[in-house]
């Protein structure tokens, strides 16, 4: 018995030990939680097996020119370490790496629900406290992976149940939407909201909801998509709390009955799952994880909506304004840090820059930075730090020169990511501020996905477009 006890004290010593140390590194600002998050297609896994592999293999090929702590010649090694939330599944950069590193390479599996990686960078202090107390310091750095759809979902904490149902009603009764679930609204439409509900039944219809969902992302481009979970469920496949659809015709249903309402009618049942869907999964995704987010990444492909069309590129804006309303802002500093983290910085990434010109990633970013300026003046309001950058986690392409009519221009080289040949294109020009209507006449641009060119040796760094400046924005300040 006191063979027993003994042990469960050193377990114990060694939790206690373990909490200290993360508290007091907080405290001495040693820590920091990065979130990664992106909307559809905009390569979150392809970002992270960069952003650790720059850091890594540090010195290897490509120096971090922008990256101060490397430029000041204060880094000395940054290595993977075990992750301190064991609960949370590990960012399989391992297999990202080894796709780019076969031959022909290819792109990593996306990751479908959430991830970590940890990280320890070791580096001289030159300016803060810590250069008086040591000489070599130790930043431990967690990369958080979360899908964007769980991030569109944050803004139903805030809508009731009707709420929700009269916004979706409005973006299914437009265009492209509209003419894809129209037979759907009619199917919904003919059932009789205080009926007795059919499990069945309702199924039936959360999986045809979920297969609108998936066409809205894959076929027409479209980056508002709620709830998130449907397409990317995880371990809630198949569960009741993931089946409910919105209900748009409740201006059909007399207020009184519809509030008296039991949960075993139809209506009822739509109602209360999705309150058990929003407290249950993403009041919890709140609690849990984005609470305790530092500073944030959210990556866009930008791209895709301007080749897409109008309705693509306004939904990317609808998806943004979402996206803003979701953050718990306020100034971070080392007492709040340790007991109640908030963001602090956030970076808006347009992705996919090797994808056009050096010339144009200008006005990329322009783009970018129109589409968050109405947010950007409250985060500065609230003292948050906010960027936006054009870069290519993975560089695909290779820039040259060619002849149209008699005129030099700028082009590239790559391979296409859907039959593997090599291409030379030019892409056309990005708008520097958002699009009027004769930009969609005019079609002055012609996006194609590339695929990865050259395969690299797992100690190699990535060919990268600003990899250096996000992490110079993310990290710069604590490595001082």
């Amino acid at each position: 018995m006191a063979l027993i006890n003994s042990k469960k004290l050193k377990r114990l010593k060694k939790r206690i030990l373990s909490s200290t140390s993360e508290v007091i590194n907080r405290g001495l600002d040693q820590h920091v939680n990065i979130a990664v998050t992106g909307l559809s297609q905009a390569g979150k896994t392809a970002f992270i097996t960069s952003l650790v592999n720059q850091l890594v293999n540090e010195g290897s090929t490509r120096p971090l020119n922008f990256f101060n702590v490397v430029q000041q010649g204060r880094f000395i090694a940054a290595k993977r370490v075990p992750q301190h939330n064991l609960h949370i599944s590990r960012f399989d950069y391992d297999g990202a790496m080894e796709k780019l590193s076969q031959e022909p390479p290819i792109w990593p599996e996306p990751t479908k629900s959430i991830s970590e990686i940890r990280l320890a960078l070791r580096y001289y202090p030159d300016q803060s406290l810590l250069k008086y107390t040591r000489d070599m310091a130790t930043l431990h750095i967690d990369i958080t992976d979360y899908p964007g759809e769980w991030l569109l979902d944050l803004p139903m904490l805030n809508q009731t149940f009707e709420q929700w149902s009269e916004y979706m009603g409005e973006l299914l009764l437009q265009e492209p939407r509209a003419s894809v679930a129209a037979d759907f609204l009619e199917k919904l439409q003919q059932i009789d909201p205080l009926s007795p509900a059919n499990e069945n039944e309702l199924a039936e219809l959360a999986d045809e909801y979920t297969q609108l969902l998936k066409n809205f992302r894959e076929d027409l481009g479209l980056s508002v998509i709620q709830p998130g979970r449907f397409i990317l469920p995880g371990e809630h496949a198949g569960a009741p709390i993931l089946q409910f659809v919105p209900y748009p015709f409740l201006d059909n249903i007399d207020e009184e009955h519809y509030q008296m309402a039991e949960q075993d009618t139809f209506i009822g049942m739509l109602r209360a799952r999705y309150l058990e869907y929003r407290e249950r999964i993403v009041r919890e995704f709140y609690k849990k994880y984005f609470v305790n987010f530092d500073r944030q990444i959210v990556l866009a492909d930008c791209l895709t909506p301007l080749n897409s069309g109008a309705y693509a590129f306004k939904d990317l804006q609808q998806a943004i304004s979402l996206i803003m309303e979701s953050f718990a802002y306020g100034k971070s500093n080392i007492i709040s840090r340790l007991f109640s983290p908030k963001i602090d910085k956030l970076l808006f990434a347009a992705t996919k820059a090797d994808h056009v010109t050096s010339d144009q990633h200008h006005n990329l970013t322009a783009l970018l930075e129109q589409l968050v300026h109405k947010a950007k003046k409250s985060l500065s309001f609230d003292a948050i730090k906010m960027k936006t950058l054009a870069i290519a986690s993975v560089k695909t392409t290779e820039q040259g020169k060619s002849e149209y009519q008699g005129k030099p221009i700028t082009v590239l080289k790559g391979k296409r990511a859907d039959n593997d040949k090599a291409i030379t294109i030019f892409p056309g020009s990005v708008p520097g501020k958002l699009p009027e209507q004769d930009y969609w006449q005019q079609k002055g641009f012609n996006f194609l996905a590339f695929k990865p060119m050259h395969a690299i040796s797992e100690h190699q760094s990535l060919p990268h477009i600003r990899i250096d400046q996000v992490l110079q924005f993310l990290l710069g300040d604590k490595l001082k």
